[in-house]
């Protein structure tokens, strides 16, 4: 790196604070800086608006919830960084663990005040409203500061521009104030506040920081390249997240590739990139199109169990609600279930990917079609073949139940968004599922080296 770029990084770094360390993979994006999506305001709606990259409050009194996908808006232990600015005279907050009320102040959660000098409230910026206050600010109207919330178990720390202003912890026993009676630590979202027609109070760089942190690098490994998305995007994309893809070509029939020299194309397409190599195998007819060795040259190989010859000899795709024939509920989970353990036992594959995904017509069903007879089963054929299973965020699959017990049962697990276009999210059910359910690194799946893969161990089926 040459060094006029280099000191403009360290200015960079200088000017935006925490900003910077939000570009850790750990920290996640609740704010794209052009709209207001993923937040929805009570009463007075156009009291907030986006102006220059900046969530405005000003207006009569109210409040902005976090209700985007991030954490299921359902946040306990985290770390929270909002850059904000004032006007002369201004009062706002940032509210954790609340939840969506109609009017009025609100009654559950915390309120880390924004107060530079808004006369008419003592309590400054950075004070935990009402349970440890600031009185006199440490930073100034007409600039850019920002507060980083911790809350770690019974206790909340917070600091305003690097420095420590509340260090709190609840007692065994809470003692809300009389009229804040849900100031209670437990969990809930995140809430913004614009508190009069007064007060112009600017917010932005909101990141969060699910806690506890993960231990283990983060892949996506179910990425494709369609609906324009290109290689070069896909790779700056995960080098921008601070996370890895695997790059997973469709491989089967009525898909583009279906014989080794499709593959070969596609393996020295991605040569040299910084992605894992992945093979989705579409269908059974897989099996007999490709060879052992052209398999092999990948990193890892997945499936599903989507697409298969139902019991009465008709292909059967089950997106496709014209090829999905449910006659009889049980009887028709029962197959599915015997059809995912056979493509588990038989084909040589790494990890199981679109895991307990049902047809339309009785997705909402899922827990209760999703016995834990039938869990188990899929469960015990995944780890007796050393198949990892997809925790997936494009269809939120499978359910915390089937995690669990997955896990409890030994299963390795892996990330997969499983993307139809440019739109690769973020991974949030992926991460939060894997933080619920207490899942390490050695509980996810790495691919195994050459010599070692299913394909060589296994073979494929004759």
């Amino acid at each position: 790196m040459r060094m006029r770029t280099f000191t403009a990084l360290v200015t960079l770094i200088g000017i935006v604070g925490g900003v910077a360390e939000a570009r850790d993979s750990a920290w996640i994006s609740l704010f794209d800086g052009e709209s207001l999506a993923g937040w929805k305001a009570n009463e007075n709606t156009g009291t907030f608006s986006v102006r220059d990259g900046a969530i405005v409050a000003h207006g009569s009194r109210s409040h902005l919830f976090y209700t985007g996908p991030v954490e299921g808006g359902d946040f306990t232990d985290f770390e929270l960084k909002v850059d904000v600015m004032t006007r002369r005279n201004s009062n706002g907050g940032i509210f954790f663990h609340t939840k969506y009320q109609e009017t009025d102040w609100l009654g559950k959660g915390f309120e880390v005040q924004v107060n530079n000098s808004y006369e008419r409230d003592r309590r400054k910026t950075g004070s935990l409203y009402k349970m440890q206050d600031v009185r006199k600010s440490s930073v100034e109207d007409g600039n850019w500061f920002t507060i980083h919330t911790i809350v770690r178990g019974k206790v909340v720390v917070v600091s305003v521009d690097g420095r420590k202003v509340v260090d709190w912890k609840e007692p065994e026993i809470s003692k809300p104030p009389s009229n804040r009676a849900g100031r209670v630590l437990g969990s809930g979202t995140f809430a913004l506040q614009g508190h009069d027609p007064g007060s112009t109070v600017y917010y932005k760089n909101i990141y969060v920081k699910p806690l506890p942190v993960l231990d283990f690098p983060i892949v996506d490994y179910h990425v494709h390249l369609k609906g324009g998305l290109t290689l070069d995007e896909a790779v700056a994309n995960a080098e921008e997240r601070g996370i890895k893809f695997g790059i997973a070509e469709n491989c089967g029939v009525g898909f583009p590739t279906t014989d080794d020299a499709g593959l070969k194309r596609y393996l020295d397409a991605l040569e040299g990139r910084p992605v894992f190599k992945g093979m989705q195998a579409e269908g059974r007819e897989w099996v007999t199109l490709f060879s052992e060795a052209m398999i092999a040259r990948f990193d890892y190989v997945f499936t599903d169990s989507m697409t298969f010859t139902d019991d009465q000899g008709r292909r059967t795709r089950l997106w496709m609600p014209n090829e999905v024939h449910v006659d009889d509920e049980q009887a028709f989970m029962n197959m599915l279930v015997a059809k995912t353990v056979e493509i588990l036992t038989r084909e040589p594959i790494d990890i199981y990917v679109n895991p307990t995904f049902l047809p339309a017509c009785i997705a909402d069903r899922y827990d209760a079609l999703w016995t834990a007879e039938r869990m188990d089963r899929v469960i015990a054929a995944a780890v007796k073949n050393d198949v990892a299973i997809e925790i997936n965020s494009r269809f939120r699959l499978p359910s915390e139940t089937f995690i669990r017990r997955a896990k409890a049962a030994g299963a390795r697990f892996s990330f997969g968004t499983n993307n139809g276009g440019k739109d690769l999210g973020r991974l949030e059910y992926s991460r939060t599922m894997a933080r619920r359910c207490g899942l390490k690194k050695a509980d996810m799946f790495v691919s195994k080296p050459d010599g070692l893969k299913p394909v060589q161990t296994k073979g494929l089926p004759r």
